[in-house]
């Protein structure tokens, strides 16, 4: 980390301009357009979808994909990933998951994680790529060599400035001599979209670590927090992403926003991707209730009477994890009989009534369990 008798890395001249130039552009060209010649439906849609298409590459494709292996996906999607990686402009899918591994396996070192939020808001937003902060490891792949596998990742790796070229210039344009719209769509599709893409995926690095809830794990300062999540496709749901890395899935309600999921679950359905991982609802509920145990016992220390309601408490902690083991392997069971498909020797072992009466006392047990957290909330 910099001492105030250290120099600061030096400035990335080349990101300086594109950031600094792209936002100029969007934050005058495009409130000036609309004052002056007014923007055209089309265009507007148009730049929807395109920062979309960027938006998804990056979470379903870089993100989820590539970075943590979370699924697997058809080379043709992995190749519309790659293009809109690229439109994104966001280095390649090779560099920018080197980056998140280390990321995830350093997170919040200020030495070691390349956007550690610790080292403020700026910093994990944008200003780590302003500097030169480790460009000891910029070209050191040796996190990714998984992905030098992918065809399509090193094709990406290897053309990328072209490709950046090409999808940032030739599909505005493009659209723009269709629509007839050639201004707009230079703005709206071109600069706009751009700006929008880049600031969505970083609020993921910035505000995803710094506002929210952690239901899941204050091992890190990654968050749950629902509007981040409208903001980046379903990435707000950051604690559970970092308790839980290699769910395909970031939220796993059924009510919460979460496009990226939505997206590869659709593929599945289509026979486009495979492979989807998701995490044991026994170990999900195991650690919301250790996070729960662990904020009661600080709150009960602050009380008079504490030791004595912690270990009454702690008895009833452990009833409820007894009834969470049970249920888990009773539905273990059920789950494995139905796969084989012997209904008759599933209903002669009881294996279902017994699943459904210890799924009945587990969420009677949980029931009570939340009452009581509530108490000392």
């Amino acid at each position: 980390m910099n001492t105030p008798d250290t120099p600061k890395p030096r400035i990335i001249w080349l990101n300086m301009l594109v950031f600094s130039l792209t936002f100029a552009i969007a934050a005058i060209g495009v409130p000036w357009l609309a004052l002056t010649q007014g923007l055209q439906t089309g265009t507007l849609i148009a730049a929807v979808l395109a920062t979309g298409f960027c938006g998804m590459s990056i979470t379903a494709g870089y993100h989820r994909l590539w970075s943590h292996r979370a699924y697997e996906a058809h080379p043709a999607i992995r190749f519309l990933y790659a293009l809109g990686g690229a439109f994104a402009v966001q280095n390649s899918i090779l560099h920018w998951s080197s980056d998140h591994r280390v990321h995830h396996q350093h997170v919040d070192d200020n030495e070691r994680d390349p956007y550690s939020a610790r080292r403020g808001f700026w910093h994990a937003h944008i200003g780590w790529m302003l500097r030169e902060y480790q460009a000891s490891r910029y070209h050191d792949y040796r996190n990714v060599r998984d992905l030098q596998r992918d065809p399509i990742v090193v094709w990406q790796h290897r053309h990328y400035l072209m490709l950046v070229l090409l999808t940032n210039f030739g599909i505005p344009l493009a659209f723009g001599l269709l629509s007839g719209d050639l201004l707009g769509s230079l703005l709206l599709v071109g600069v706009l979209r751009l700006v929008v893409s880049h600031h969505v995926t970083f609020f993921i690095n910035s505000l995803a670590h710094m506002w929210g809830r952690q239901p899941y794990s204050d091992a890190n300062t990654a968050k749950d927090n629902p509007l981040v999540a409208l903001l980046t496709y379903g990435e707000g749901y950051h604690n559970y992403h970092h308790a839980f890395q290699f769910d395909y899935r970031n939220a796993i309600r059924w009510w919460q926003f979460d496009p990226t999921k939505w997206l590869i679950r659709a593929l599945s359905w289509v026979g486009l991707a495979h492979g989807l991982k998701t995490c044991a609802e026994e170990r999900i509920q195991k650690a919301v209730l250790a996070q729960q145990w662990k904020r009661a016992e600080q709150r009960l220390q602050r009380l008079p009477n504490g030791e004595e309601l912690r270990l009454r408490l702690q008895r009833e902690y452990e009833q409820v994890l007894q009834r969470l083991q049970d249920y888990a392997a009773a539905r273990k069971a059920w789950l494995e009989a139905r796969r084989k498909d012997i209904n008759r020797q599933m209903e002669a072992s009881g294996l279902q009534r017994q699943y459904r009466e210890l799924r009945a006392l587990w969420r009677g047990q949980l029931r009570l369990w939340r009452q009581r957290m509530a108490s000392y909330a």
